[in-house]
């Protein structure tokens, strides 16, 4: 499986859930690519209320506060 974390600089959020997706990378069989939502217009008018993101297949699949455990059920 692989996710887009969509996130921006300077978030508090999106480095919480960042270190919480570094966490469950040792755990399931996942890929993932961030994307600052600040180096593209049309992402950031989408994202800019929500972040972060995470996208599985394009599709808003968590976003906000997002713990480990929020992770843990996209693989259940």
């Amino acid at each position: 499986m692989h996710l887009t974390f969509y996130t921006r600089e300077g978030c508090p959020l999106c480095e919480e859930a960042k270190r919480m997706l570094q966490l469950a990378e040792d755990d399931f069989p996942f890929t993932w690519t961030e994307v600052d939502i600040e180096q593209d217009d049309v992402i950031h008018e989408k994202y800019m209320l929500m972040i972060p993101v995470i996208e599985i297949d394009g599709d808003v699949a968590l976003y906000g506060s997002i713990g480990y455990m929020d992770i843990v059920e996209l693989f259940e």
